[in-house]
C-alpha cells in the first residue's frame, strides 16, 4: 500500500497531462470529427478505436524503450526529465498561442470508404507514423516512472491511458458527429486552450522539481 501511494501522484498527474492534451484537438482527432460528421457516426468510432490502439502501442513502446534505458543508465532519468519537461512548456506555449489567435477549428475528413476495418486500419497508421507521439510519451511516462518504480507503474500509467484514450475517441466521434456540438467547442476553445496551457506549466514544473533519486 506504501508503494501504490508513493507512485500514484506521478501516475495520476500523467493521465491528467494524457486527458487534457484530448480536449486540444490535433490531426488525429480533427480526423475522428471529420469522419463522423462527413461520412458516418460508426466510421469515426472505428477510426478512433484505430488510434486509441496506436496510442496503447506508443505506450508500450515507450514503457519498454524507458524501462531498458533506465537499467542500464539510471542517471539518464534526469536527461529524459528536461526533455519531457520542455516538451511539456513547448505544449503550453501552443495552447496559449493558440488562446491568443483567433482561429477556427479546422476538420478534416478521412477518404468515404465503406468498412469499419479500413477505417480502424487508417486511424492505426495515422497514430503510428505520428512523429511527435513518441515525444508526448517520453513526457507522459517520465512524470510517473522514476529510476526506482517498479513495472507495474508503467504499466499502470499505459493501461490507464489506453483506458482514456479509447473513451475520449469513441467520445469525439459520437459527440461531434454533429454540427451544433463543434459550434460549442468552438465558443469555448479559447478558455480551454488557456486551461490547457496552465496545467502544461505545472506538469512542466512538477517534472523538472521531482525527485530523480
Amino acid at each position: 500500500m506504501e508503494e501504490i501511494v508513493m507512485f500514484l501522484p506521478g501516475i495520476l498527474l500523467a493521465y491528467g497531462a494524457f486527458a487534457l492534451g484530448m480536449f486540444s484537438p490535433g490531426p488525429n482527432i480533427l480526423s475522428v470529427i471529420g469522419t463522423s460528421m462527413g461520412v458516418s457516426r460508426k466510421s469515426g468510432k472505428a477510426l478512433a478505436l484505430g488510434i486509441a490502439s496506436g496510442s496503447f502501442l506508443w505506450g508500450l513502446l515507450t514503457l519498454f524503450g524507458l524501462t531498458a534505458l533506465l537499467t542500464l543508465y539510471a542517471s539518464a532519468l534526469t536527461a529524459i526529465k528536461f526533455a519531457g519537461a520542455a516538451y511539456l512548456l513547448w505544449l503550453a506555449f501552443k495552447a496559449f498561442r493558440s488562446a491568443a489567435r483567433n482561429e477556427q477549428m479546422i476538420v478534416s475528413q478521412v477518404a468515404d470508404e465503406t468498412s469499419p476495418l479500413l477505417y480502424f486500419r487508417r486511424g492505426l497508421l495515422i497514430q503510428m507514423t505520428n512523429p511527435k507521439a513518441a515525444l508526448t510519451w517520453v513526457a507522459i511516462m517520465s512524470l510517473g516512472v522514476e529510476a526506482n518504480a517498479p513495472v507495474w507503474v508503467g504499466a499502470s500509467i499505459v493501461l490507464g491511458t489506453t483506458v482514456l484514450s479509447v473513451g475520449g475517441h469513441l467520445a469525439y466521434a459520437v459527440l461531434f458527429s454533429t454540427s451544433p456540438m463543434v459550434a460549442a467547442y468552438r465558443a469555448a476553445r479559447r478558455w480551454i486552450e488557456v486551461a490547457l496551457g496552465t496545467f502544461f506549466c505545472f506538469a512542466s514544473y512538477k517534472l523538472l522539481t521531482a525527485d530523480t533519486k
